[in-house]
């Protein structure tokens, strides 16, 4: 079992910036891909960005040039900077962790969830 915690969430008016933090219970973290998903109200879950162990990143569309995820593997924590943001990026933001799939932004390459940590932005 590997626990995810995130944090960093908050309430900030467009054009902000919010850092968030996922630290993972594993001792496998340097050879695990990690990501950030996130889920709009009455919307599925969505993949942002991911990182695999040899630091190579996939982002979203949506937040290409705004968002940038890294890793720190001695403190098995994952960040995401997320830089001029928009109401659109409003949702509950997810850290997510797998050692098998392909690291790709799709949900189902994941097998391990965080609770999760709210963005909301205001226009």
């Amino acid at each position: 079992q590997v626990d995810l915690v995130e944090s960093g969430g908050g309430s900030v008016q467009a054009g902000g910036s919010l850092r968030l933090s996922c630290v993972a219970s594993t001792r496998a973290y340097n050879s695990a891909c990690v990501g950030w998903f996130r889920q709009a109200p009455g919307k599925e879950r969505e993949g942002v960005a991911t990182i695999d162990f040899r630091k190579t990143t996939i982002y979203a569309d949506s937040v290409k040039d705004r968002f940038t995820i890294s890793r720190d593997n001695n403190k098995k924590t994952l960040y995401l900077q997320m830089n001029s943001l928009k109401p659109e990026d409003t949702a509950m933001y997810y850290c997510a962790l797998d050692f098998w799939g392909s690291c790709t932004t799709d949900t189902s390459g994941f097998k391990y969830w965080g609770q999760g940590t709210q963005v909301t932005i205001s226009s």
